[in-house]
C-alpha cells in the first residue's frame, strides 16, 4: 500500500482521469475526497470506490469558487481527519480558433482551469502545513508545453499558466515539506476527448502525431500521479511529468 494513511482530495473525480485517479489512489490505501459538479456521476464513482474496499467521499464542488473550495476541505478534515494530497484534475476544453473564440469562453477556461487550480492549492496547503508536509498534483497537459496545430489557444495558455504556477508554488513552500509537481498528459481516451474530438478524420490525424501511435488511458495518468502523491517521489518538486506517447519530443 503505497498511500496508506494519506488523505487525497481530487477534484474533477467524477469521471474520466479523475475517477481513475481516485479509483488509483483508494487502491493503494488512501481516504479519498472526490469533488466535482457531476453529482450523480460522481456518487457512483464514491460508491464504486467504497464497494471495492476503499474510503471515499463524494462532494459538490465548483473549481472556480473560493467557498466551494473551503468547503470541500473542510469537509475532508472533518470525514477524514487530514489532508494530504491534492490532485487539481478539473479542467474543461472548448474549442474554436483564436478569432471566433468569445470572451466568455475564454473566461471560463481559464477560471476552470487555471483559477480553479490556484483556489485549490491555496486553500489545501494549511491543511497541509497542518500535516506535516503534503503533496500537490497539478493536472496540466501538453498543449501547456508546446500545443497542436487545433489547440484552442485558451486551453493552451491556461494550462500553461498552471506549468508555471505549480514552479512558484514548488518554490514557496519547499521549506515547509509541501511539494507541488505538473502531470502533462497527451491526448487521452476520456468523455471530454470524445466530445471535443467527434469527427474521426480529426482523431485520426491527432493520432498520427504520437510516436506511439495510440490514445492514451485515463489509468496510465494515474500512474503517473500516483507516483507523485507518494513518498516515492519524495525528491521531486517543480517538476513535469509529460505522459503523452512522445508527442512533445518532437
Amino acid at each position: 500500500m503505497r498511500l496508506e494513511g494519506k488523505v487525497a482530495l481530487i477534484s474533477g473525480g467524477a469521471r474520466g482521469m479523475g475517477a481513475a485517479e481516485a479509483k488509483m489512489l483508494a487502491g493503494e490505501g488512501a481516504k479519498v475526497v472526490i469533488g466535482d459538479l457531476l453529482e450523480q456521476e460522481g456518487s457512483q464513482t464514491e460508491a464504486e470506490i467504497n464497494e471495492t474496499g476503499g474510503e471515499c467521499l463524494f462532494v459538490k464542488l465548483d473549481v472556480t469558487s473560493e467557498a466551494s473550495w473551503r468547503e470541500a476541505v473542510a469537509a475532508t478534515v472533518a470525514k477524514f481527519g487530514k489532508l494530504d494530497i491534492l490532485v487539481n484534475n478539473a479542467g474543461i476544453s472548448i474549442q474554436g480558433g483564436l478569432e471566433d473564440f468569445s470572451e466568455a469562453d475564454w473566461d471560463r477556461t481559464l477560471a476552470v482551469n487555471s483559477k480553479g487550480v490556484f483556489l485549490g492549492t491555496k486553500h489545501a496547503i494549511p491543511e497541509m502545513r497542518r500535516a506535516g508536509g503534503g503533496s500537490i498534483v497539478n493536472i496540466s497537459s501538453g498543449a501547456g508545453i508546446a500545443p497542436s496545430p487545433g489547440t484552442s489557444a485558451a486551453y493552451a495558455a491556461s494550462k500553461g499558466a498552471v506549468r508555471i504556477f505549480t514552479k512558484a508554488t514548488a518554490i514557496q513552500y519547499a521549506g515547509e515539506k509541501i511539494r507541488c509537481n505538473s502531470v502533462h498528459p497527451g491526448p487521452i481516451d476520456t468523455p471530454m476527448l470524445r466530445t471535443g474530438r467527434t469527427d474521426e478524420a480529426r482523431r485520426q490525424e491527432q493520432v498520427g502525431r504520437i510516436p506511439l501511435g495510440r490514445i492514451g488511458t485515463a489509468e496510465e495518468i494515474a500512474f503517473g500521479v500516483l507516483y507523485l502523491a507518494s513518498d516515492e517521489s519524495s525528491f521531486v518538486t517543480g517538476s513535469e511529468l509529460v505522459i503523452d506517447g512522445g508527442r512533445t519530443a518532437q
